[in-house]
Formats: C-alpha cells, structure tokens, sequence
C-alpha cells in the first residue's frame, strides 16, 4: 500500500463480504421455498426473502465497486484521496441506510414501509431490484454524489491514466442511470421501458467499464505487462461494451408493448454483446502468458482469469442463449433467465469484486505483495468450490428451464405454471444441495484470511515480488 488515504477501502471491502454471506443466506432461504412452499412462512414471506437476496446483491457490490475505486484511483493517480474523511463518513451513511432498509423489509409489511416512509410524496417503491424507500433511495445519491467528488477530484489532482478515467465515466453512469429509478409513471408500458434504462444499462453497460477497469488495473500490477498494451485493449473493450450494450437494450422490449423493430434491433444488437466478453476473455488471457513478473499473489490472478472465463460464459453465452427475439419469446421469465442471472453476476461482477479484495487486502494488512501459501491454498478452495458450484446451479436451472419452457409453452397440450413447477421440482432440490455448497465456498474463502496470518507471506520462485 503505497498511499494512507487508501486504507479506507479495507472498510468497504470487509462490508462487501458480510454484505455477500447475508445474500447467500437468503438465496438459500427462497432455494428452499422453491421445494417447501411454507419454509419460514409466515416470518419470511418468499416475496421478502426474494427482496432482501436480489438488493443485498446489489449493495454487496456496490460497497465492492466503490472500496475498488478508493483503493486503485489513488495508486493509478499517484496521490492521496482529496478527502478520505469523506470516505469514511459515506461508508457509515451508506451500510446504516443499507441495514435499515433490509430490516424494514424483514420487520415491517412492505406497505406499511411505503407508508412509513412517506412513499406517496414522490413514489418510487413496488418495482423489482428497486424496490427501496425513495429516502434510501435519496440517500444512495447523495452517497453517489460525495463519492464521485472524491473520485473525481483525485484523479484531477493527480495523474490521469486510461484505467482511471475509464473507471470514473463507469462509476458516473452508475450514478446517472440510478436517476431513472425516481420515474416510476403509471404506464406500465412506459413504466418497464425505463425500469431497464437502469437495470440493463448497469449490469449490461456501466458496470461493464468497471469491470474492465478492474481486471486492467490487476493484470498491469501481477504480470507486468507493458500499460500501453493493457490500455488499448481495454479501449477496444469498451468501446464493444457500449456500442452492444446501449442498442442492446432492446432485447427486453421485445413483449412489453413496444414497436416491433425493436425484436430486430435488441436481437441484432445483444446478440454480439458476447464479443466483448470474450475480447475480454482473450485479454486476460494473453497478459498473463506475457507477464514479465511471477507475482506471490498466485490467487488474485486466479480469480482475475476465472473473472473473465465466467463471465463470458454466464453474460455472453448463456445470455445469447435466449436473446434472440424468437427464441425468447418462449423462454422470457423462465427459469432459462434464472439461470444466465445467477452466472452472470457471478463471472462478471461478484468474481472481479473478489479479485481486488485478494489483492488490496493483504497491502491493507500490512503485507509486502501477498498473504502466505496457505492462506493462498485456501482461498483457491473457496475459488473452486464456489465457481464449481454456480456451474452446476446454471445447468440445473438451465434444465429446469428447458422442461419449463416445453411443458408450460411450447407443448400441443400446455400444462399450468404450478403443475410444471412440481414436475421441475428434482431441479430445484438440486439447486439447493448445490447452494450449500457455495456457501461452504465462501466460508472457506473467508476462513483463508484468518489462516497462515503468522506465516511469511508467499514468494515467486524463491523472491517476494514487489507489487
């Protein structure tokens, strides 16, 4: 660790992390309703239990993204936060806001919280992913806002490189695509056509430049491969992220009452969205074959590659799956989209977020490059188990969703949405065995930063490599 302000990233890491164990409670919650109807019921409804999982995803990832930034803006601009103190008092803003809302979905029925907080004045709640208070909502984009000061006004200050700049119009679409989330019209066509201008252009558009940022950010510090080489690539990344992902958007206005072209346009469009996955895939790759340098931190550059191995096979293959406007016109909320969620996030966004945490987190703790072999060695368990694991929940899901997909639509005789769901049950049940497995996962990855902390850390071939 090179600078002190970037010590303000160890708290947004740790929060991520306990942030990720609660998501993967509840997912495990709704897996068993999915089998047992009445599991928890009434204390967590499956529509709760389904809120608290998909936006403990979605704030573990943010708090992931933003420790990501502090941590690497400074390195890259080679000076100090502008205000770390800032930092600091935005993280408690943002888990209290965080923590409050989740309890106020798990203590309180979620009409009651409308009326609670005072949703009528400016109504924003009841739509999926964001169903948030509009005062939490409010209080995400003053947090937004200080954050992307901070950002911003480091990277002015100190030197200006591809990966920070890149990193910050990433993290500004962030901010502004969240505006949509407060134009919630009575529409419904109106209503679904902008819900995606956040949903899709985050996890299909902005968050993809962070991503890519990330990873280059990585890969310049463990393999020592020139930066111009690393740079160009991640123009061209980006470039194909926004070119497929913007016009991409289409792909869900196919059956929400929309014109017609856009079953042309979305289908043309999302379906090279694979490309720059793959580029990415390539990338990774090729630096790691010509790195100059053995970095220690053998499990950082694991879960960079496994970063771009997973997410062109989640975002990118199993997303042109079901793209195409005829094929998803039998496929659209089956379990087939259950299925390309779940290894999308994975591959793309909670992987990438591990990888800067396996990095940062032993110079945050005080180490020269990484934590010791075993320390290590676990970690790459936790890495195999959870990625092994999120495997097999998208094949089972991808199952489940096929049968889906010809008992309920496509058969001469169809059968009822809850006659199909008993016949898929098998799927479900092992989707959950497999859940738990993940969960091991993580423990373990989590365990791997308690174990060998005494140790020396590890060496490449014989000599600690300077970071």
């Amino acid at each position: 660790m090179k600078y002190q302000s970037q010590k303000v990233a160890k708290l947004y890491f740790i929060a991520a992390i306990g942030l990720f164990v609660g998501q993967i409670l509840f997912g495990l919650i709704i897996g068993a309703q999915y089998i047992w109807g009445d599991f928890l019921f009434p204390e967590i409804p499956f529509n709760v239990a389904r809120m608290v999982h998909t936006n403990l995803l979605i704030v573990w990832l943010l708090f992931g993204f933003m420790g990501a930034a502090y941590y690497l803006v400074p390195e890259e601009a080679e000076t100090d936060l502008v205000m770390p103190w800032l930092a600091t008092l935005m993280f408690w803003i943002f888990l209290a806001a965080g923590a409050a809302t989740i309890l106020g979905y798990l203590l309180v029925p979620y009409s009651s919280l409308a009326e609670l907080t005072q949703n009528d004045l400016l109504p924003t709640m009841g739509r999926e992913f964001l169903e948030q208070p509009t005062i939490t909502k409010l209080g995400i984009v003053v947090v937004a806002l200080a954050f992307l000061a901070n950002i911003g006004l480091t990277i002015l200050k100190g030197r200006k490189t591809v990966i920070n700049l890149v990193l910050l119009m990433g993290l500004a679409g962030l901010a502004v695509f969240f505006l949509f989330s407060f134009f919630n019209p009575v529409n419904i066509v109106w209503d679904k056509y902008y819900w995606w201008w956040v949903v899709h252009l985050w996890v299909e558009g902005v968050w993809e430049l962070i991503l890519g940022s990330i990873l280059a950010f990585i890969l310049i510090k463990t393999t020592g491969v020139d930066r111009e080489v690393i740079e160009k690539w991640l123009y061209v990344i980006i470039a194909m992220t926004l070119i497929t992902g913007i016009v991409g958007t289409g792909h869900h206005y196919y059956w929400i009452g929309t014109p017609e072209f856009w079953q042309w346009w979305g289908s043309i469009f999302s379906a090279m969205e694979p490309i720059p996955f793959f580029m990415m895939t390539v990338f990774a790759f090729n630096m790691v074959n010509k790195r100059r340098r053995n970095h220690p931190n053998k499990a950082a550059v694991l879960w960079a590659l496994g970063t771009a191995v997973m997410a062109f096979l989640g975002a990118g293959v199993w997303g042109f799956l079901h793209t195409l406007a005829p094929v998803n016109y039998y496929t659209h909320g089956t379990q087939i989209t259950a299925a390309h969620g779940h290894m999308a996030f994975y591959g793309a966004y909670v992987m990438i977020n591990l990888a800067i945490i396996s990095y940062a987190m032993p110079l945050l703790r005080g180490r020269e490059a990484a934590n010791s072999n075993k320390s290590q060695v676990l970690e790459m368990w936790g890495f195999w188990l959870m990625t092994i694991s999120i495997i097999f929940i998208t094949l089972f899901l991808t199952a489940a969703g096929i049968l889906q997909v010809y008992l309920q639509r496509f058969s001469d005789s169809p059968m009822p949405f809850m006659v199909v769901q008993e016949k898929i049950e098998l799927f479900y049940v092992l989707r959950e065995l497999t859940g738990l497995v993940f969960l091991a996962g993580l423990i373990v990855y989590i365990a791997s930063s308690f174990v060998g902390s005494n140790e020396p850390e590890a060496t490449a071939e014989g000599e600690v490599v300077a970071s």
